[in-house]
């Protein structure tokens, strides 16, 4: 049995549709009456799978084989499968090759052939083609020509019937000529109803009607039956009207099993193979036998001797999309893997790795039919079979095909014609990994057209990989996390106060590469070192590994998830501390954010293993820092209330930023419940006199809180300033590895290690395990030589102390001024800072407020401006967005308020925020955001995923873009990731425990004339292949406009025709299938990229919609 399934909503109460396949003799021909002819040469004239089937059959036979193809299907297997080919339709389309009847009767003529099977489709139902194949001397495999002509007429086989007294669907007797006709049916009737084309349609000519508004759309020429057509069965039987050969008879059928005639196919049928299953009848041989002239009880098919055993369900494997109405798909099948197996048969197509699947033709790309005892056994076979299917680079129905073998319903064959439209969950489909594949695609785009990621300089990856040290194995050793797991954050903080020594917070993991390797360490080389830190380490305070600009830069640089980093990591390092950067009302962002979305992002860092929460605010507006603590502080966490630091306390001529500054500051901070009080010196302003006040006084007020420090070693007196501030009694300082420290990184661990060593600020780090972890990130430094501060910066400077640039953007300032040509002028651009600054009203400066300061240096150096000239013009000048954006209030207000009157004359009459900025921000609707995103993206939608989309939705949208395209890219090694493979090069990616993809590197293919080059892999011992576009070359080329998935308002009709949303705009056709293209907006047309014979590609732009 094959059952397809469809929908009916007619009155009868249909169930399903039986196709019965005839296989006959007229009865007025006797055995003896019969001339046996052999047959020794077979043209095929059709393409694809039922060509490759009648070819085998008759070399099974001993028969000679001829294949005929179009202009288009050059490549196709068929032609290869016979003995021989020949091209017919020169210059024809597609489709009309395969129609074009005196090419193929030439070619029958001018090569011998005997005789022509018609296949399926194209010319199978031909009168004309058969008797021109009669007249030719050419046997046609198949009915007479007089009989396909019957067959083919569907009112007349419906007369034909009820003469036979066959029972058959209400319809119209003869073709309708009029609307009133029409009507007069529907009132007898009712709908719904179908309008179908006389002399058949191949499927297309089939209209469902269900009111008397939509039936004003029929036309002459139509007959109307009352049911819809979509399930199919298989049967054999004999036929009644001077039939030879063999064809189908179908027939719906009611809930109480009464039969209703529909039409008669004159031809094998696309389901044969079921039929030939559960019988043992191989048809084809069956079909070449009879037309040599045997008769039935010659081959054994009396109808007595057929019996039925078991079985069968036949699937078609076809690139259409399911969740796009069966969308055709075309391209490049880049692998091809089918699945096999006992009780599996497969009839292909031109299914190999390489095959083009063109938009002309049928998108069959197998038939797969298993085979057992039972309907589930059959089914079993077939879901497991088609889960060893690996069909790449174009998308099929298998998921869909799976769903409906994984449906209770069918298993038990209770469906009916109503089964799709009651089971949409048929319809969720479990996407395919396709890993190998789209790494493959990443790789050979990296070797065709360079690193993906943004490169500041021209620098190659050393190729040698850093050594992990060793590492024991077991459970690490205890650490801080475990008091504050027992004892929650007030109990930490209090044991904290408590330890005997300085402890530390190494910065290597976060901001020390965001320091000096412009935020690019992946989570690859974090994780190869962290089961050595987790053994080594244990009793550092904490491992600072997330927030601030490594959230964005996962997604936006290094095409990771950063919630994935913090769940690993959590992994290997279990008993110490994490701590990330939260900035405050901002949380991980550069903009507000509604109050609740700050809340929840802490919730779920807290859930994924965060610890502790160090609260920060660029300009140290109180209100903003509330929030965030309030929000790490409802998650669970530790609260590090963290006060940003600028100017020198020890200066008694700088009294902006004052002593009584800062404690005033703190006052209010620990009233708020911190758990900690920190000091965040990020430009490494704190010298060790300025360190010993500050800290001293913070002491000295907040003798219980625990006080944490850090700074950049931007001037080279890191190191001195925190020994003074341990001296002074700070509980704990930060630190980064020795290769990692230094410059505007931190100070170095190793240098803390040795000078408190013996002394009663002992870290109880040992100097030889520093040694060890600082010679894994010195080679693993070398792998980011792209990004490293060292291309372009040599030391670094103490004029710090004058313009007073964080030390991250420090870096990012001296790349930004190579990149835009200042490289010689980076003396002005720093200068200009410390002038932007003044100009700003001297700023904490931290992101992003140093940011701001940055850009309007920037834009003092491009434009040659100085300060006094700046205040001039204020009026006049057109300044960058952020600067503008910190003058209305969009960060909040700055310590000592706006500079007057340049925000008034930058600002004219624009409008200003008042109070805290996200105060007046609607609170985020997290449900329909994550409805949102799985229509985007499917249901593989996490928590996590929703708060990324929250904090940067572009960022998260291109993010999910890049790795649908070119898959788990973290999985790569470093090496790989920049500068891909080089040829020969063989490699191996685990994609998780137990699955490790086994890669050589082969060749670059030439340019093609579609800008692309083919890139060969040998993927697991197989060869595969890839094409990538040359996006250089591709810029001396013109193409068809691509639709951007996330730009709606991309169809149409004429330029210039307004048009409604949801109103039919064109019609694509690919063979028998159709898709109505609605307009997904109200708009205008504003540019049209077709015209009606367009042949387009997946994803080509039809044309465009301006709202």
């Amino acid at each position: 049995m094959l059952l397809h399934l469809g929908g009916c909503r007619g009155k009868m109460g249909i169930l399903l549709i039986r196709r019965v396949g005839l296989f006959c003799r007229a009865a007025h021909l006797s055995p003896q009456s019969l001339e046996y002819r052999p047959i020794k040469k077979v043209m095929v004239a059709n393409r694809g799978e039922i060509a490759i089937r009648v070819f085998r059959a008759c070399t099974e036979l001993g028969i000679r084989t001829v294949a005929v193809y179009s202009e288009q299907d050059t490549g196709q297997m068929h032609r290869q499968k016979a003995d021989e080919a020949y091209l017919i339709g020169r210059g024809l389309s597609p489709v009309a090759a395969y129609l074009h009847i005196p090419d193929i009767i030439k070619v029958a003529k001018e090569n011998n052939v005997d005789a022509i099977h018609p296949g399926y489709g194209f010319l199978s139902e031909c009168a004309d083609f058969a008797q021109a194949c009669v007249d030719a001397g050419v046997r046609f495999i198949g009915p007479s020509p007089e009989v396909v002509c019957k067959m083919g007429d569907k009112v007349e086989a419906r007369a034909l019937a009820i003469k036979a007294g066959v029972p058959v669907v209400p319809g119209t007797d003869a073709p309708i000529s009029s609307l009133q006709e029409a009507h007069e049916f529907a009132k007898t009737y009712g709908f719904p109803i179908i309008f179908k084309a006389a002399y058949g349609g191949g499927g297309r000519g089939m209209r469902v009607v269900r009111d008397y508004e939509v039936c004003r759309e029929g036309r002459g020429g139509q007959r109307m039956d009352t049911g819809t057509q979509r399930g199919k069965m298989y049967y054999t039987e004999k036929g009644h009207v001077g039939y030879e050969n063999a064809g189908t008879v179908e027939f719906l059928v009611d809930k109480h099993g009464k039969h209703y005639f529909i039409e008669v196919n004159s031809r094998l049928q696309v389901e044969h193979t079921v039929t030939e299953e559960i019988t043992d009848v191989d048809l084809v041989h069956a079909q070449l036998r009879v037309c040599e002239g045997r008769s039935l009880p010659e081959l054994g098919l009396e109808q007595d001797k057929i019996q039925i055993n078991g079985c069968a369900i036949q699937c078609r494997v076809t690139t259409e999309d399911p969740s796009r109405g069966f969308q055709p798909d075309t391209g490049r099948i880049e692998v091809f893997r089918s699945g096999e197996g006992m009780g599996i048969r497969l009839d292909s197509a031109s299914a190999f790795q390489g095959a083009v699947i063109s938009p002309h033709y049928d998108s069959l790309l197998v038939k797969v039919i298993a085979s057992g005892k039972d309907l589930p056994t059959a089914a079993t076979k077939m879901h497991r079979a088609l889960t060893e299917f690996r069909v790449r680079g174009v998308k099929t129905n298998i998921p869909f095909l799976q769903n409906v073998l994984s449906n209770s319903q069918f298993l038990y064959a209770t469906v009916d014609t109503q089964f799709i439209d009651e089971n949409q969950d048929l319809f969720i489909l479990k996407p395919t990994q396709n890993r190998a594949q789209k790494l493959l695609h990443y790789l050979g785009h990296t070797m065709v057209n360079g690193p993906m990621t943004p490169i500041p300089v021209k620098a190659k990856s050393s190729p040698v990989d850093p050594v992990v040290p060793s590492v024991f194995l077991g459970e690490p050793p205890m650490g801080f996390r475990e008091v504050l797991l027992r004892e929650g954050p007030e109990g930490f903080a209090r044991a904290i106060r408590q330890h005997q020594g300085l402890l530390l917070m190494d910065t290597t993991f976060r901001d020390a590469h965001q320091s000096l390797l412009a935020t690019r360490v992946r989570t690859h080389d974090l994780k190869k070192i962290a089961p050595f830190v987790s053994h080594n380490f244990n009793n550092l305070f904490s491992l600072e590994n997330w927030g601030g600009a490594t959230f964005d830069v996962a997604m936006r640089f290094l095409w990771e998830c950063p919630w994935k980093r913090l769940q690993e990591l959590r992994a290997l390092i279990p008993n110490v501390p994490f701590q990330m950067l939260l900035r405050g009302a901002n949380a991980v962002g550069y903009t507000n954010y509604p109050d609740n979305a700050v809340f929840k992002f802490c919730e779920v860092a807290k859930e994924n293993g965060m610890d502790i929460f160090r609260v920060f605010d660029s300009l140290n507006y109180i209100p903003n820092m509330l929030l965030g603590m309030e929000a790490a502080g409802a998650a669970g966490g530790v609260v590090e209330a963290a006060i940003s630091y600028t100017g020198d306390v020890s200066d008694p001529m700088r009294q902006k930023y004052s002593l009584e500054y800062y404690l005033k500051l703190a006052n209010e901070l620990v009233k708020a419940g911190t758990h900690i009080l920190a000091i965040k010196d990020m430009a490494g302003l704190l010298k060790p006199e300025a360190s010993r006040l500050l800290i001293g006084a913070l002491r000295d007020r907040f003798p219980d809180i625990p006080i944490h420090v850090h700074t950049h070693d931007t001037a080279g007196a890191g190191v001195a300033a925190m020994l003074a501030c341990a001296q002074a009694g700070a509980d704990i300082v930060d630190v980064a590895v020795d290769s990692m420290a230094g410059m505007t990184s931190q100070p170095s661990m190793g240098a803390i290690v040795a000078c408190t060593r013996g002394t009663k600020l002992d870290t109880g780090v040992s100097l030889d395990r520093v040694f060890d972890y600082s010679e894994y990130w010195e080679v693993a430094r070398g792998l980011y030589a792209p990004f490293d501060c060292t291309a372009t910066m040599k030391s670094g400077n103490s004029d710090v102390y004058e313009n007073e640039i964080p030390g991250g953007q420090y870096t990012n300032l001296h790349f930004q001024a190579h990149s835009m040509g200042l490289g010689n002028k980076f003396k002005e651009v720093k200068k200009a800072y410390a002038e932007a600054n003044k100009l700003l009203g001297d700023l904490i400066k931290v992101t992003p407020s140093s940011k701001i300061v940055g850009d309007l240096a920037q834009f003092m150096v491009q434009n040659s401006l100085s300060r006094a000239e700046v205040e001039e013009r204020a009026d006049e000048l057109s300044f960058p967005l952020s600067v503008v954006e910190f003058l209305q209030g969009h960060i909040g207000i700055p310590h000592g308020g706006f500079p007057e009157p340049f925000r008034s004359k930058v600002l004219k009459s624009m409008p200003r925020i008042e109070g805290r900025p996200g105060a007046s921000l609607p609170p985020m609707d997290f449900e329909a955001l994550e409805s949102d995103l799985r229509m985007a993206h499917g249901d593989e939608i996490t928590p996590e995923d929703v708060m990324s989309a929250a904090m940067y939705p572009k960022v998260f949208q291109e993010f999910k873009e890049f790795t649908s395209n070119f898959g788990p890219v973290d999985c790569l090694n470093t090496r790989l990731f920049l500068d891909g493979p080089k040829i020969a090069e063989e490699f191996q990616v685990e994609l998780e425990r137990g699955k490790t993809l086994h890669i050589k590197a082969l060749a670059l293919g030439d340019l093609n004339k579609s800008g692309q080059r083919e890139v060969f892999f040998e993927l697991n011992g197989q060869l595969r292949s890839v094409l990538v576009k040359d996006t250089a070359a591709m810029k001396e080329m013109h193409f068809h406009p691509k639709a951007l998935k996330d730009v709606r308002g991309q169809v149409g009709v004429k330029p210039g025709q307004k048009v409604e949303k949801g109103q039919p705009l064109c019609v694509l056709s690919a063979m028998k299938m159709e898709t109505v293209v609605n307009s997904p907006i109200s708009g205008i047309i504003s540019k049209v990229h077709v015209n009606a014979d367009s042949s387009l590609e997946g994803d080509d732009l039809i044309l465009e919609i301006t709202e």
